[in-house]
């Protein structure tokens, strides 16, 4: 069988018994996600790598001495990880706002979907995305975390209140009052979310 088609439990259990390659398969599996959620975090491409890259040695470092217990998923484990990482960040920093949304070098928000519309149609959607990822930012942090966990990194309600120490309940309902709140700031800020 080929490494690729592996679990991630199977390709933890390789690399746990010193297949050192199957590391590699689980970290190209998972990169994007787990780069993703930090950048949307600390808003800066440098800071992410870093935190990235602290990321995966403290993952090597917990498999090697046997902290990893399998009652979840990976990624959610990964992602816990950084966001511990992230936090232990702005607690060093004394802050929460690192920098603006305009360091973006590339379009987080980039689909498929749209690749088949008229160059005017995709203006128009990069700039509603580009209006609604800066809406995000005005959330209060509950809120805010719950949609770049929702939405960007692709987690369950059930990993999301595994990862954030709360319970799905809970987790559901910062979800359902930040989409108020971005409805309330779409009207305050009159912005107009369709393409037509």
């Amino acid at each position: 069988m080929k490494k690729t088609k592996l679990t991630d439990h199977e390709l933890v259990k390789q690399f746990v018994d010193g297949e050192r390659s199957s590391f590699e398969i689980l970290v190209n599996r998972h990169k994007d996600k787990v780069y993703t959620y930090i950048l949307l975090m600390v808003k800066n491409e440098h800071l992410a790598n870093d935190i990235f890259q602290e990321t995966f040695i403290k993952v090597v470092k917990s498999l090697n001495v046997g902290k990893y217990q399998e009652n979840g998923k990976f990624i959610s484990w990964v992602i816990r990880i950084a966001h511990n990482l992230v936090i232990d960040h702005f607690r060093r920093e004394k802050q929460m706002r690192m920098c603006s949304n305009d360091e973006y070098d590339c379009d987080l928000f980039n689909s498929q979907k749209f690749s088949d519309n008229t160059v005017e149609e995709d203006i128009i959607s990069e700039q509603i995305k580009s209006d609604v990822r800066k809406l995000v930012d005005y959330l209060p942090d509950e809120q805010k975390e719950v949609i770049v966990l929702r939405h960007f990194v692709g987690l369950s309600f059930k990993e999301i209140a595994e990862q954030t120490s709360v319970s799905i309940n809970t987790a559901l309902g910062r979800m359902r009052y930040a989409l108020i709140n971005l409805r309330r700031l779409i009207e305050e800020h009159q912005l107009n979310l369709t393409v037509a």
